[in-house]
């Protein structure tokens, strides 16, 4: 990083964690990925749905065209457990906001090109989320 550029990151304690944050392989990812896979379901990993749509999906059903999301709590504005940030709070508030709206941008073309898109919150029920997987990919087969 150019030594003059201003960081986003209030100290460089922060900027050290959230750079350290993954953007695949997380553990809620693995756990939905374990449980689909003991199913016998194959699929693809952090891969593009749409080669022309910069956005990478978690899990990828090629065949089915299912696109599997599993949202961060932080990153993606939970309503349930999402928190303003204490320090820089109008740029994490305006970062979630622009997730969000990109996460919607990303359902909506994937439905045009006729992609289910299945988005899950890093909470949830790993059973539950991969039975609903199952369901659609089953369906769509």
């Amino acid at each position: 990083m150019d030594a003059n550029a201003q960081s986003w990151a209030s100290t460089p304690a922060i900027r050290a964690s959230m750079r350290a944050n993954r953007s695949r392989d997380t553990r809620p990812e693995l756990r939905l990925r374990r449980a689909l896979h003991a199913r016998g379901y194959r699929y693809r990993v952090a891969y593009r749905p749409l080669p022309e749509l910069r956005r990478t999906a978690d899990l990828v059903f090629t065949k089915a065209k299912v696109a599997v999301f599993v949202d961060g709590c932080f990153w993606h504005g939970c309503p349930q457990h999402h928190r303003l940030a204490k320090r820089n709070q109008e740029y994490w508030e305006e970062k979630v906001n622009r997730n969000r709206r990109r996460d919607e941008e990303t359902d909506l073309k994937l439905a045009e090109a006729g992609w289910v898109s299945l988005r899950f919150w890093e909470h949830e029920d790993v059973a539950s989320a991969a039975s609903k997987v199952a369901c659609f990919v089953d369906e769509r087969r």
